[in-house]
């Protein structure tokens, strides 16, 4: 068994195969597919040859497969084999094929598996490698076939690589490009050590729903199945495996980018997983309804969606799924619109951990008036939502310095009327270029939600009647201080502030507007 450590370092070989005709952010563009692709060929392989022991013959075993294929057997799911592996798309066929002419090969190859594998189209086949930009090749085919020869270094079958060894070598790929691709790469990249800490929160059981409405490359999905094996899995021969009695998770995500919907769905095929991930605008146009409709309700839901999106207001009043009962958020920043989807999206006994910038649990407490933020934060704590918040540290996540929080809900609290405030603000480890949650620090906070438990400068339990003496401020650090003095707003908060105070003056200015044409004084 290959391990992480030497994965990594494959795969970083493989990403400077290609440096210089592409910039690093789109490294992913090109290796992610071919890795996938030898992943599916040598597990073709791997189950070839276990069909041919099983039945006595390769050639036995190939007319086998070769007939599910015919009747399309193999396509629905239902096959001696998970996906069929045309043979120019077999591994030893493109590594045999050379430099000239590869880049078309791979294209061919690629579309040839999607036709195959219906489960793969729109997955596998995104790229062209033959593509061209100012009538020169992006990828020259002599460097294509560098990154063929790297990648051909290691075999990614059944016995050579965990499913999870391999998505920690996907992600570590991602990492990668997020560090050098920066704020967009950060929209769809949440910190592994983050995305485990959700998981540990929500404890997810056998057999339950798990949705992400804004799923990126599907890793808050996977991590809650990785929680799910620690906690319910047995060893055999030295892995985890799920034991017959333990039902799996199903896993639900929408992702509106093609290419993350496409890292989404090789990451869900990587760990041998079977997730419903669709692409759409999950605002817009929610992908997951029941019979009637209406929005399907799940067990759990994790996201990190975009921090401060705009979305414009007509979005929320003209909704037909009625998700924004509990108030029309700011066109400047859809974090409320996001957590009303979500509760929407929750059954009675629903739970949920969201990723938002901090500045949405403070935003508009403490000001005169109306303040739409304030007052949807409001209704989620009267109706006894919220049950907890977390605050992380700074420069963790790579689109932004800024810290983010964990906001967990739960439609039935252990502890109804009670709201837990972790500030967790000094638990990280330095590093380079992010800093990062060791583990000794996601079990810090995750026994601090469990055990339900007030700590001396870092957690405090308050009641609803305190958040509202606070006027719904529900900033961990307003209530547990860390010795620290006041920090200086972050940018991207100041941005959100300044902008929402536009919005609110130009409705003045309206309803201003309105009042003199009523009275005749308008000139």
């Amino acid at each position: 068994m290959l391990s992480i450590d030497i994965l990594e370092a494959w795969l970083w070989d493989a990403a400077c195969a290609i440096r210089g005709p592409v910039d690093a952010p789109k490294f992913k563009d090109y290796i992610l597919p071919l890795v996938f692709l030898k992943r599916l060929s040598d597990v073709f392989e791997d189950e070839m040859a276990r069909l041919a022991q099983a039945y006595g013959s390769l050639e036995v075993a190939r007319a086998i497969v070769e007939g599910e294929r015919e009747q399309r057997t193999i396509a629905q799911g239902r096959g001696s084999v998970r996906f069929y592996i045309p043979d120019p798309a077999r591994w030893e066929r493109i590594r045999a094929h050379g430099q000239a002419g590869l880049g078309q090969y791979l294209t061919d190859a690629v579309r040839a598996v999607a036709r195959e594998n219906p489960r793969l189209a729109g997955v596998i086949d995104l790229v062209d490698f033959n593509a061209t930009a100012a009538g020169q090749r992006i990828v020259p085919d002599e460097y294509l076939a560098h990154l063929v020869n790297v990648l051909s270094r290691h075999r990614l079958g059944l016995k050579d690589v965990e499913p999870d060894i391999l998505g920690r070598a996907y992600e570590y790929l991602l990492r990668k490009f997020a560090e050098g691709q920066g704020q967009s790469a950060g929209e769809f990249y949440t910190p592994r050590e983050v995305a485990v800490l959700m998981a540990r929160l929500l404890e997810p059981e056998p057999g339950m729903t798990v949705y992400d409405p804004a799923c990126g490359s599907g890793g808050l999905l996977i991590k809650c199945h990785l929680r799910l094996l620690e906690t319910h899995g047995v060893e055999e021969n030295g892995h985890r495996r799920l034991p017959p009695e333990a039902a799996p998770l199903r896993l639900f995500g929408q992702e509106i980018n093609p290419t993350t919907f496409a890292m989404a769905r090789m990451n869900a095929v990587i760990h041998d997983l079977e997730a419903d991930i669709r692409i759409g605008d999950t605002m817009r146009q929610p992908a997951f309804k029941d019979a009637a409709g209406r929005l399907q309700a799940f067990d759990l839901v994790v996201a990190n969606p975009m921090w401060n999106q705009s979305f414009p207001t007509e979005l929320y009043e003209n909704d037909p799924y009625e998700r924004f009962a509990l108030g029309i958020p700011p066109a400047s920043t859809a974090d409320w619109g996001w957590m009303q989807h979500m509760l929407a999206s929750l059954n009675e006994q629903g739970r949920m951990a969201v990723v938002l910038d901090t500045g949405a649990v403070s935003r508009g407490s403490g000001t005169q008036g109306a303040n739409r933020e304030r007052d949807i934060r409001k209704a989620f704590v009267e109706r006894d939502l919220i049950e907890a918040v977390v605050l992380l540290p700074e420069n963790l996540f790579y689109n932004t310095t800024a810290p983010g929080i964990i906001l967990v809900l739960n439609r039935r609290k252990r502890h109804p009327g009670e709201i837990l405030l972790v500030n967790a603000s000094k638990l990280f480890a330095k590093g380079r270029p992010k800093n990062y949650l060791a583990e000794e620090h996601i079990e810090a906070i995750a026994q601090l939600y469990h055990e339900w438990r007030a700590e001396e400068g870092l957690s405090a339990i308050i009641t609803k009647e305190v958040a509202a003496q606070n006027d719904y401020n529900l900033s961990p650090s307003r209530y547990v201080a860390s010795n620290d003095a006041e920090g200086v707003l972050p940018l991207e908060e100041a941005v959100v502030l300044l902008r929402e105070a536009e919005e609110e003056r130009a409705e003045a200015d309206r309803e201003l507007h309105e009042v003199l044409r009523t009275l005749g004084l308008e000139g």
